[in-house]
């Protein structure tokens, strides 16, 4: 894949670090006998591939641009004050890396002024890089991508999240999952990394993706490249700040809407 003199200079540092921490992921992923493992809390794990490639990426990132702030689900945040942020996921899909199920991702997005304008999501199992520049389209490898054209819940292919950790929005999922299934949705998905979930939506092998909790760091390199594949993301509540509440949607615009209006009577509260 060649990520020299695509787009701006930010989005081939991150693609070139997302790769490179592939590698570092995939050396953790052969051995995994010898994996540590420390649980952060409850169901909540983090392993030491997690800390290598996260020091990795941070490092890469901080070396290229020193005056930017890096927040990444490990670490944290550096505190730089700047109107760049960079979003670190280092492995996307923990709990699969783990238990050696081969689909986990090394997610990076760059947001100016809180809005995204970079995202890449590698998956080092399968080498795919997704990339987007905000206004500059997708890429899949180097070929362009776009949303499915699928319309109705039937014929859709959705895929979700479950809310494990937050106890308190379980009812709340449970309910947008039975008005789904009760108005035969084509097939549900529970794959077990958002930022693939999104990836998968802007490249057409979902049809649309919704998750409740989730942080910055899952979702701000997925939505941007699901929106330069002409799709929508959105707060399932309807709010535009996906990034901060967590309660995401993801599809292409007339599917969104239909999604949006079988689940609309799930949602018992506005913040879950």
């Amino acid at each position: 894949m060649n990520t020299n003199n695509i787009y701006c200079p930010q989005l081939n540092v991150a693609a070139s670090t997302a790769l490179e921490a592939g590698k570092i992921a995939l050396k953790f992923f052969n051995r995994l006998e010898n994996l540590k493992i420390s649980e952060k809390g409850v169901n909540d794990f983090v392993s030491e591939a997690d800390i290598e490639c996260e020091k990795f990426i941070t490092s890469k990132i901080f070396k290229s641009y020193p005056d930017h702030k890096i927040t990444s689900e490990e670490i944290g945040s550096n505190n730089q004050n700047s109107e760049y942020e960079w979003f670190i996921d280092p492995i996307d899909g923990t709990t699969n890396f783990i238990h050696g199920i081969p689909h986990f991702a090394i997610s990076i997005g760059l947001c100016k002024n809180d809005i995204p304008i970079i995202g890449v999501v590698y998956d080092p199992i399968k080498n795919e890089l997704f990339i987007a520049e905000k206004g500059k389209g997708a890429l899949l490898n180097d070929k362009k991508i776009r949303v499915s054209n699928v319309r109705s819940i039937q014929s859709a292919l959705l895929g979700t999240g479950i809310p494990y950790r937050a106890k308190d929005s379980t009812g709340t999922y449970i309910n947008t999952l039975k008005n789904l299934m009760d108005n035969k949705c084509g097939g549900i998905r529970r794959l077990g990394a958002a930022s693939l979930d999104l990836v998968y939506v802007a490249s057409g092998r979902l049809d649309g993706f919704w998750e409740f909790n989730l942080k910055p760091w899952d979702v701000v390199a997925g939505s941007l490249i699901v929106q330069e594949s002409g799709g929508i993301v959105t707060d399932i509540n309807n709010d535009s700040d996906f990034m901060h509440s967590g309660n995401i949607l993801a599809a292409n615009l007339t599917l969104h809407e239909n999604i949006k209006l079988n689940i609309g009577n799930s949602l018992a509260f506005k913040n879950f």
